[in-house]
């Protein structure tokens, strides 16, 4: 959801520093991967957890959602602060906070432990993720303009997908289960540490630093009509993958028998992988075109996910997931790309901050109240009512969207009148 990155001011980067790093904008782009990976890197290791410290699996959903009360709380605050202080500063900062987070991940043996590190990580990737946006806009290269948007985009899911898939391998075929994962990805933090302090800063410091840490979010009263056809849309897709992070590995272990850690990773990676892939393929298409058809596929994946899990069949679970990754995807595309195209440059920071608070709000909360569902409910009766209270709110989504197209279409009729 790395939308920050729209409107932007065009690059900054001087000649001299520009002679001395072509075009890192390559390296940029695998830090903000890394992150994301990162925080993903957790989710098939929930279930070793779970057995070993024997937490009820609400406690499970409520230490994901602290990553996400981090990131929320300091996406808010610190958005913007790298338009002020620099890219390079801040970006030091967030890479400072992430290593001190997996360093509390490797040596965690409880899960407040945990629960911290999952808070501090939440910060870290809010610190880091307008900037890395920010940053990536000011290095887009004059002959491949547009590519900033693609990269800031598809980045995101992909750094999702490779983090939970990359951590299932290991846990499945490596040492070390709870700890190397963290290793490596401290071990990546130090590159990104070096591609910081190599590259160029594209924003020069400006005043206004301690003004810009006051949160603003703003639904301006013009763009209500646009905004709330979105917010169903945007709830059920972010609840999905809420729901994949949190629970998807425990899904998969205990209804559909998969005991391998390995497939907890690979179910992450069908749903944001295939999302990612959906980025990429649809990038060319307008925001409204993708509205409804993002519904109806996240809709109806999540349904043949939940067929699939009820009945035992994993290929028709991974099937379902498939068709809801390219919702996924595609609403994602969709609901971000109308925000970019309804809001003024004069709004848009505080527009955008709505617009994460909706999603990462919709990526929490529906997760920790499944998490209190399972352990009063168990597993199997809380994922039927997940997936059957996401297929609600999609298709209601949906029939708004329908609805306001025959709306747009009625106005257009009476006007050509």
């Amino acid at each position: 959801m790395s939308v920050d990155s729209v409107g932007t001011a065009a690059p900054l980067v001087g000649g001299p520093q520009r002679a001395r790093w072509k075009d890192p904008s390559p390296c940029v782009t695998a830090a903000f991967v890394l992150f994301l990976a990162a925080s993903s890197a957790p989710s098939p290791l929930y279930v070793i957890y779970q057995q070993q410290w024997k937490f009820t699996a609400w406690v499970l959903t409520v230490v994901f959602a602290l990553y996400v009360v981090g990131l929320l709380g300091s996406l808010l605050v610190v958005g913007s602060l790298s338009d002020h202080l620099g890219r390079r500063p801040v970006l030091a900062l967030a890479i400072g906070l992430e290593m001190v987070a997996l360093v509390l991940f490797y040596v965690a043996g409880d899960v407040f432990v945990l629960s911290a590190a999952r808070v501090l990580q939440g910060i870290a990737t809010g610190v880091a993720t307008p900037a890395l946006s920010a940053a990536i806009v000011d290095l887009e290269p004059p002959h491949a303009l547009g590519r900033a948007g693609v990269v800031t985009s598809v980045a995101p899911p992909t750094g999702l997908a490779l983090g939970a898939l990359g951590s299932g391998v290991l846990v499945e075929f490596g040492p070390a289960p709870t700890r190397l994962v963290y290793a490596l990805l401290f071990g990546g933090m130090v590159l990104a540490a070096v591609v910081v302090a190599l590259m160029p800063e594209t924003s020069p410091r400006r005043p206004g630093a301690v003004a810009s840490l006051r949160p603003r979010v703003a639904m301006p009263r013009h763009l209500r009509a646009d905004i709330v056809p979105l917010v169903p849309a945007m709830i059920a897709t972010w609840a999905l993958a809420g729901m994949y992070l949190s629970l998807g590995p425990s899904v998969a272990a205990e209804l559909l028998r998969l005991h391998s850690h390995l497939v907890g990773g690979v179910v992450v990676t069908l749903l944001a992988g295939t999302g990612a892939l959906a980025i990429f393929l649809l990038r060319s298409r307008s925001a409204s075109s993708l509205l409804a058809p993002s519904s109806a596929l996240l809709g109806l994946g999540t349904l043949i996910s939940l067929a699939g899990t009820v009945e035992g069949l994993g290929w028709l679970s991974a099937v379902g997931t498939v068709v809801a990754g390219v919702g996924f995807g595609a609403s994602v595309l969709a609901t971000f790309g109308t925000f970019a195209r309804i809001a003024k440059p004069h709004e848009r920071s505080a527009v955008f901050a709505l617009a994460n608070v909706i999603s990462y709000l919709g990526n929490s909360v529906p997760a920790v109240l499944g998490g209190i569902a399972v352990t009063a409910l168990g597993l199997r009766i809380a994922a039927v009512i997940y997936a059957l209270a996401i297929s609600v709110i999609t298709f209601s989504a949906l029939v708004l969207r329908l609805n306001q197209i025959r709306a747009q279409r009625r106005g257009a009729v009476a006007t050509c009148r």
